[in-house]
């Protein structure tokens, strides 16, 4: 009998050598900060155009509540959004949205008429229908006299931005400096909004005809009554601005984030700290 002869065990396989791996591919650096900068400039631009943007005071025409060198946050939100909320008022919102209207006091900073170019800040002081006059400095709205109360002088320091206004205001101290003195009086309005205005020796605007504000637009007005080129004048290019228009709104001033006399020197850091006006900042409107 033959016996079975055992079968052969078959060779084991051998294991696949694994393909090597590709090296995990650099990032770019130069993407990267790309990448960045695009999602900082989406976010700054969403925050400029809809919760608030940076403003500062070239001129005294908002005396004695904002001066030459404050810089200041303007709300975006109070009255809606019009493509002049947008930076560079790009032209991505018809009309205004949202909208609502100031109400008479409110500070508010606004795409100057007739260009539309300019920013200007001043203080609402007509709305749609109203009518207005001024009479020896005096505002008549619609037909009644705004209670106007001469209070004490204010003093202000003459800086290398901010000269006196006329000459009889200044004053030299023994040390040499020159203070500017301007009467001051308290206006308060029939909604109870109070502030205050300048009168100085230039009669500019003391009195003028009668004005009705046409529906969809505000009367403006300058705290430094004598020197703000305003709704009481002609619109003109870089000059007085007429009737504004509501869409034209930018937003609402908010608060004073920084203040600065005009005496810094870029070279000179520790004038940056010298120059500032610290009583100034945090001001709310």
């Amino acid at each position: 009998m033959t016996e079975a002869t055992p079968e052969a065990a078959p060779e084991a396989l051998a294991e696949p050598t694994p393909a090597p791996s590709a090296p995990p591919k650099k990032k770019s650096e130069t993407l990267d900060f790309m990448a960045f900068l695009l999602k900082l400039g989406i976010f700054v631009f969403i925050f400029r155009s809809f919760f608030a943007a940076p403003f500062n005071i070239p001129s005294e025409s908002m005396m004695p509540r904002l001066l030459v060198g404050d810089y200041l946050l303007v709300s975006k939100w109070n009255y809606g959004y019009s493509k002049y909320s947008l930076p560079f008022s790009l032209p991505l919102i018809s009309g205004r949205i949202f909208a609502s209207v100031p109400d008479r006091g409110d500070v508010v900073v606004f795409k100057a008429p007739p260009t539309q170019e300019q920013d200007y800040i001043k203080r609402v002081i007509g709305l749609p229908g109203d009518i207005i006059q001024m009479r020896d400095g005096q505002v008549i709205l619609n037909g009644t006299p705004v209670p106007r109360v001469r209070v004490a002088d204010i003093v202000l320091p003459e800086t290398p931005s901010s000269a006196c206004l006329t000459d009889s205001a200044a004053e030299r101290t023994p040390d040499g400096a020159i203070n500017c003195h301007y009467r001051r009086f308290r206006e308060t309005l029939p909604n109870g909004k109070s502030f205050f205005t300048l009168d100085t020796d230039s009669l500019q605007g003391e009195n003028t005809g009668t004005f009705v504000v046409p529906q969809g637009h505000l009367f403006m007005m300058g705290d430094n009554r004598n020197h703000s080129a305003d709704s009481r004048f002609p619109a003109s290019p870089g000059g007085a601005i007429g009737m504004v228009p509501v869409d034209n709104v930018v937003g609402k001033a908010w608060f004073s984030v920084f203040s600065t006399d005009g005496t810094a020197n870029w070279l000179l850091p520790w004038t940056w700290f010298t120059a500032a006006r610290p009583e100034r900042i945090g001001e709310t409107f």
